[in-house]
């Protein structure tokens, strides 16, 4: 028997649609009450209150009071059954995307709203992009991956900014093309128009991307190559639509106008960035000062992030950037200071505000299309979709085929097809149409209204099947182990020493110089406490405590008693656990702290010649001396390959010489080592031919070395030296 679950769900948002149904048809009907206690009445009635006396309104109904938030509240209330009826029914989430069933819920809900001949709501673009999209690209921000798009961010520009100048121009200039025929029946459209509407449906959304590749569990090369691009091509897309609109209205465009568009590009992208790094500057130092006031700290952080959005869009910057920038300066140090609790608080907050404008981006774009306007023209349709995904495809294959050349990991076929297939449009492009004001705006509307159903049903629906089917390797499930971190830093470290000897200034050394900076000056200012000095290894151990901790207590596993098997006995000694008080715990740690992570000590430069001495190979070295080099090197160097052996103190000692057959003898000194075979030579005495060859020295200085040649060579069991 199946579980009543589904059903529960489907019941449950049935009942709640007939209540929006109600309340829309509601608020059509005039309100004749008045509410209570607001004593309002004719004259008549004020007059003759005491005959005619109205009775105490027990109950009354004032809906238009109420309305606005009330439908707001049935809205989401709608949004999360449909999102909470997704998950619970495995069938339906491993085949369509959410976004494509919550697209479906709209079109159901404005097919509904225009049946009782009603105005339904719109998408229209204040609420779009000054309350909806906002919250997601904060999530997406703040919990960048910094390293991935770091290290893959030269292919994220050149998709954005190339790859999205390519799309708009390339579909622009075919669409002004297909219009110039004359069966096309489109001879309004000019230049500018075509090229104006090529901008808008060439960026890649951000929002699409997030509900769709967040299900297929792609691998993270593939992520945050598509999902970058789609962040930063707002620049691109902003400057490009600004651009053409301002050109199609002057209707002339000269070289001045085309350079200022070149710098305003740079002034959208590089602005946005500005501003929101200071936001975030301002929202880490003042996390410095919420130890005694924890509750307000979650606050802080959307606060800062969101009049980040607000102050770009102010001087027409680009918000999204901003809102990135903000996200990634303010997260290290923010996390740093707030407590555990709100870190939760606002990561948990932060999910749950992106998830319900995510559902309501997609449940609204279902309604505003029921609600039309729509032009509908099958040669202008049909040509932008194959335009899109030709310019899409072209444009990939292009691009790697020249970042390749310069990427150190290549990007294989299979993985430009995702990147190619995986370009989806969404709710920003129709926002972008729906400001348009020129009079094809109802035709270009209804061209990328099919442009993001295509991408995101067909596509969308598609990717996961061919995912599987080209065998594209998956993100790995659960985070990396302590094992993995310690030899990332290792070759971090490695990769930039490196990159120092060489004198190659690449990534990795502009990486640990701006490491290095942050250390010394950045975090003294924007992190409270001991911890702007605590090592990384210690941050991260003391991370993985803290979460370990949690777990057994959630778990109970703290305060389970410990199993004891009476007839097992330990094999090995018991070990004594010591317990160790909190002062020299303290101690302890302060050691480590002052002894950890010091990499790339400024050490003096050694060579060949300044090397530490062998006391095996001169004659004038004293004990004291080879001990006090041995001190020192150890001090200046914690590796050392080939550390020579200590000389004993007492006069005999034990002295190997190595032969064929592998004989040992001992021997005291100034004896000579005895022979098994006089013909066969061992080691020692080929090593002295060997020295002897090579060394330049005549006369009696050679021959006064030969007698003492046999002790340069001795060594200790302990250590044979270098084979």
């Amino acid at each position: 028997m199946a579980p009543p679950y589904p059903r529960l769900a489907g019941l449950a948002s049935l009942l709640l649609l007939l209540l929006l149904l109600f309340a829309v048809d509601g608020s059509r009907a005039p309100d004749n009450h008045t509410h209570a206690g607001d004593g309002e009445g004719t004259p008549h009635h004020r007059g003759n209150s005491s005959a005619h006396r109205k009775p105490f309104p027990v109950l009354s109904f004032n809906y238009e009071h109420v309305r606005r938030p009330f439908e707001i509240s049935l809205w989401i209330l709608l949004a999360l059954l449909m999102k909470l009826g997704f998950h619970i029914i495995p069938r339906v989430s491993h085949v369509v995307p959410e976004s494509c069933l919550l697209i479906f819920v709209g079109l159901l809900v404005g097919g509904v709203i225009k049946a009782i001949r009603e105005t339904a709501p719109v998408l229209d673009t204040k609420l779009f992009f000054l309350y909806l999209l906002p919250p997601i690209i904060l999530d997406a921000g703040y919990f960048l991956p910094i390293r991935p798009f770091t290290e893959n961010l030269g292919t994220i520009l050149v998709f954005a900014v190339v790859g999205t100048l390519w799309n708009a121009f390339f579909i622009g200039g075919v669409m002004y093309g297909v219009c110039r025929l004359e069966g096309a029946q489109l001879a309004g459209v000019d230049l500018l128009s075509c090229l104006l509407f090529g901008a808008i449906v060439s960026a890649v959304d951000p929002v699409a991307v997030l509900a769709v590749f967040e299900e297929i569990h792609i691998n993270e090369l593939l992520h945050i190559l598509v999902f970058g691009e789609s962040l930063l091509n707002d620049a691109v897309t902003v400057v490009l639509y600004h651009l053409f609109e301002e050109f199609s209205h002057a209707g002339v465009v000269t070289v001045a106008d085309a350079l200022l568009g070149v710098l305003c590009f740079f002034v959208v992208s590089c602005g946005g960035i500005m501003v929101g790094a200071i936001y975030g500057v301002l929202g880490a130092f003042t996390s410095r000062f919420t130890s005694h006031t924890r509750v307000i700290e979650p606050l802080f952080v959307f606060l800062y992030s969101y009049m980040a959005y607000l102050s770009a869009e102010v001087f027409h910057l680009s918000g999204i950037m901003s809102l990135i920038a903000c996200g990634v300066v303010m997260r290290p140090y923010v996390e740093a200071n707030i407590s555990h609790k709100s870190y939760t608080t606002v990561k948990y907050f932060m999910k749950m505000w992106s998830s319900v404008s995510e559902t309501l981006i997609f449940i609204f774009l279902g309604v505003s299309t029921v609600a039309g306007p729509h032009a509908w023209n099958w040669t202008f349709v049909v040509v932008t979709v194959v335009l899109c995904l030709v310019s899409r495809v072209l444009g990939v294959i292009g691009l790697t085929f020249v970042i390749n050349k310069f990427r150190i990991v290549k990007l294989t076929k299979k993985e430009q097809f995702i990147v190619a297939y995986g370009g989806l449009r969404g709710a920003i492009a129709f926002s972008l149409g729906f400001l348009l004001t020129n009079k094809m705006k109802d035709l270009f509307l209804t061209a990328i209204i099919t442009v993001i159903f295509f991408t995101v049903f067909v596509q969308g629906m598609t990717i996961r099947p061919l995912v599987e089917l080209l065998e594209v390797k998956k993100k790995k499930e659960g985070d990396g182990s302590i094992n993995e971190e310690i030899h990332t830093q290792f070759l971090d470290h490695l990769l930039s020493g490196i990159e120092g000897v060489c004198g190659h200034y690449g990534h990795h050394h502009w990486k640990d110089k701006l490491s290095r900076f942050n250390k010394a000056y950045v975090k003294k200012w924007l992190i409270a406490g001991e911890r702007s000095n605590e090592p990384q290894l210690l941050s991260f151990y003391n991370k993985m405590e803290m979460k370990e901790a949690m777990m057994m207590v959630e778990s109970g596993a703290a305060f389970r008693p410990p199993l004891i098997v009476a007839s097992e006995e330990p094999k090995g000694p018991s070990r004594r656990r010591t317990n160790i008080s909190r002062g020299r715990e303290k101690e302890i740690r302060k050691m480590l702290q002052s002894n950890m992570q010091k990499n790339r000590q400024r050490l003096r430069s050694y060579s060949r010649h300044d090397l530490m001495i062998d006391p095996f190979e001169e004659d004038d070295v004293t004990e004291v001396r080879f001990r006090k080099q041995r001190v020192e090197m150890e001090r200046r160097m914690s590796h050392y390959l080939t550390v020579p052996a200590k000389r004993p103190e007492i006069p005999s000692v034990r002295k190997v010489a190595f032969v064929p057959e592998h004989q040992v003898y001992t021997y005291d000194d100034g004896d000579p080592p005895p022979r098994s075979n006089p013909s066969s030579p061992d080691a020692v005495s080929l090593l002295n031919e060997s020295q002897r060859a090579l060394d330049p020295r005549e006369g009696s200085e050679r021959g006064e070395e030969e007698g003492e040649g046999e002790l340069k060579v001795i060594r200790r069991l302990s250590d044979p030296g270098p084979k």
